[in-house]
């Protein structure tokens, strides 16, 4: 069992940028991806890490802008949002599990992570 906990969260204007954190309550070697809920959309896909970072991939919508890291000495995931706007407000969800591919098919899919953080509120205004 991985217990995850997002924090980072909170409301900036266009342009700013925020760092989210997904910290696990022990060990974490799973592979990790966030995603994303916007108010009356279903959640996306935003980035993955694999456990080895061998694996980095961005949903095209945030490529260029965000990065996703990992500390594994602090089981913490990192994602950094730069260049906000106000289409990136959701509440953003980290996950971790063991991908059995690494193909885009695959990490997109919500389903094939095991364990999910609670959510923290990205704001972004205009």
């Amino acid at each position: 069992q991985v217990q995850l906990v997002e924090s980072g969260g909170g409301s900036v204007q266009a342009g700013g940028s925020l760092r989210l954190s997904c910290a696990a309550a022990a060990r974490n070697r799973y592979d990790v991806g966030w995603f994303r809920q916007a108010p009356g959309k279903e959640r996306e896909f935003v980035a993955v890490i694999s456990w080895n970072d061998y694996l980095i991939s961005y949903d095209d919508s945030v490529k260029g802008r965000f990065t996703i890291s990992r500390d594994n000495a602090k089981n913490t995931v990192y994602l950094q949002m730069n260049s906000l706007g106000p289409e990136d407000t959701a509440v953003y969800y980290c996950a971790a599990g063991a991908l059995r591919y690494y193909t885009a098919n695959y990490y997109r899919e919500e389903s094939h992570y095991t364990y999910w953080g609670q959510g923290t509120q990205v704001t972004v205004s205009s």
